[in-house]
C-alpha cells in the first residue's frame, strides 16, 4: 500500500548532526517521502552528497545541496516500500518491495533484479553486511501481519536458503549490522508480554549473545549505528503503541553507543512510519536525516532539547 498525506499535512526532511542542531532540508506537499539514506562518499560513484528516499512507490534521490527529488528510474520491480539499504560499494541499492520480495538495482537506474524466492512469507530488508555478502531482513509467515516477525539473514546474491536467527517469540524489526559486522542490532517484543512494547536490543551474527540494549517505558524502534561505530539513533514511539504506526507524536533519540541509557539529543516530531526505518547516518558519522509529517496545529518538528 502506496503511503500518502493528508489534507493539511506535509512531508519535512530534516538533517541532524550529532551536535544537536537540525536544519530543514526540504519540504513538500505533494509527495510522502520515507526513510533516507546517506549516499556513500570515496565508493563507487557514490559522494555523500545526496539522500535515497521512497514516495509514491518509487526511489528518489534528494540532493543536499537543494532542489527537487529525482526519481531514480528503475525497472523489473513492483511499487517499494520504506525498508531500502545502500550497498557498501556506493553503487547498488537493495529493496524491498510490495510483493513482498528484496531486489537489489543501481542507484543510476535500470533493471532490478529479485533476490528472494517464493518461501511463504514476506521480505522486509532493514540490513546488509559491511562486505556486502548478506541481508538481514524480517520475515512475515503468508504476508500476515497478525504474525511475529522473525530475524533471518540471506546471501545478497540470493543462493542458499535463508538462516534463521532465533531472538525469541516475540515480533521483531530493523536487523542493521554493526560496523564491524559481528552484531545485528534490532527491535523486539521478546523481552515482555504487554502488546507491541519493542525494545531495543543485539545478536550476534551466529546468534549468540542476545542481549537487551535499554529498558525503557517507551515503544522504541530502529537502531541505526553511526558508520564509525561511536553513535547510534533510534525513534520513540508513546507507552502502549503496537507496530510503528505513521502521524503521532515521536521522538528521534540520539545516543552514544556506550550508554544507550542517556539521550545525547533528542527531536520531537509528529511522524512515526517512514521517520527513521533505515540507517540514515552520512560516511563521516556527524549527521544523520529523518523525516517529519506534521499537520496544521501538530507539534513543532523543530523542537528539540
Amino acid at each position: 500500500m502506496i503511503r500518502t498525506l493528508q489534507p493539511a499535512q506535509s512531508c519535512e526532511v530534516w538533517i541532524a548532526s550529532v551536535n544537536g542542531h537540525a536544519e530543514l532540508l526540504y519540504s513538500t506537499d505533494d509527495v510522502l517521502l520515507e526513510a533516507p539514506n546517506w549516499t556513500l562518499a570515496s565508493k563507487g560513484s557514490g559522494d555523500g552528497a545526496a539522500l535515497v528516499l521512497n514516495g509514491a512507490g518509487k526511489l528518489w534521490t534528494l540532493d543536499l545541496a537543494g532542489g527537487e527529488p529525482k526519481e531514480v528510474p528503475l525497472a523489473g520491480v513492483p511499487d517499494l516500500n520504506n525498508d531500502h539499504v545502500l550497498a557498501p560499494d556506493g553503487t547498488g541499492i537493495f529493496l524491498s518491495a510490495n510483493d513482498g520480495h528484496i531486489y537489489r538495482a543501481r542507484l543510476e537506474g535500470g533493471p532490478a533484479t529479485r533476490i528472494t524466492d517464493d518461501d511463504g512469507s514476506f521480505h522486509f530488508l532493514h540490513g546488509v553486511s559491511p562486505d556486502g555478502k548478506e541481508l538481514a531482513y524480517v520475515a512475515i509467515k503468508a504476508g500476515d501481519f497478525t504474525q511475529p516477525g522473525k530475524l533471518r539473514t540471506i546471501a545478497s546474491d540470493g543462493g542458499a536458503a535463508a538462516r534463521v536467527v532465533d531472538v525469541g517469540s516475540g515480533h521483531c524489526d530493523g536487523p542493521e549490522y554493526s560496523p564491524d559486522g559481528k552484531w545485528l542490532y534490532l527491535n523486539t517484543e521478546s523481552f515482555t508480554e504487554a502488546p507491541g512494547h519493542a525494545q531495543l536490543a543485539r545478536v550476534q551474527v551466529d546468534g549468540s549473545g542476545f542481549e537487551r540494549l535499554l529498558e525503557s517505558d517507551t515503544v522504541d524502534w530502529f537502531p541505526h549505528l553511526s558508520p564509525d561505530g561511536r553513535y547510534a539513533t533510534y525513534i520513540q514511539f508513546p507507552s502502549g503503541t503496537v507496530g510503528h504506526p505513521a502521524d503521532l507524536p515521536v521522538v528521534v533519540v540520539l545516543v552514544s553507543t556506550e550508554d544507550w541509557t542517556t539521550p545525547l539529543h533528542t527531536w520531537p516530531l509528529f511522524g512515526g512510519q517512514g521517520t527513521l526505518n533505515v540507517n540514515s547516518w552520512s560516511p563521516d558519522s556527524t549527521h544523520f536525516a529523518y523525516v517529519a509529517y506534521p499537520l496544521t496545529n501538530s507539534i513543532p518538528d523543530s523542537a528539540k532539547d
